[in-house]
């Protein structure tokens, strides 16, 4: 437990970084816009880029703390005991949707590659993004498979066990 807690806290460091490095990018490109009327070159690229590594970096660990939305609208009948499989069901079923969604992801890199995609201002290449894509993805389903057999990680409780 003590490496999955110190792999959280370096993807924690890493996720404030890339968010870090997000709002202070676009505060300089607003800056320089309104002020100097001359904006941070490729700032659209650099911010798309950033935006889906903080997205996906961050959702294995979200899946595996069971983080995710959602709608309690039926959670009076659906938490009762009988319908212990209907939570495991839905759980799986967010696996199986992640592990589509990082066959995509992993078919779109090898795609980007082979046509040697790039984004529009700064030409910066596309299949690295994409296969990262895809690996955060395949880690979130594994994520969601733990947490259907096995209690979420709270990071709540991590964080009493090293007090």
């Amino acid at each position: 437990m003590k490496i999955a807690n110190t792999i959280r806290r370096w993807v924690e460091t890493v996720l404030v970084c890339l968010m870090s490095l997000m709002v202070a990018l676009t505060f300089t490109d607003v800056i320089g816009r309104r002020l100097f009327d001359h904006p941070v070159f490729g700032a659209h690229d650099l911010t798309e880029h950033l935006m889906a590594l903080l997205v996906f970096t961050g959702l294995p660990l979200l899946t595996l703390a069971a983080m995710h939305l959602k709608v309690d609208l039926f959670d009076k009948f659906l938490l009762q005991p009988r319908f212990a499989w209907w939570a495991k069901t839905t759980i799986l079923l967010t696996a199986v949707v992640f592990a589509i969604l990082a066959w995509t992801l992993v078919s779109k890199a090898i795609s980007a590659a082979t046509y040697s995609e790039v984004s529009q201002g700064l030409n910066i290449p596309r299949a690295p993004l994409y296969g990262w894509m895809a690996v955060c993805a395949a880690l979130s389903a594994l994520a969601a498979v733990y947490t259907a057999f096995a209690a979420p990680i709270s990071i709540a409780q991590d964080q009493e066990e090293l007090l």
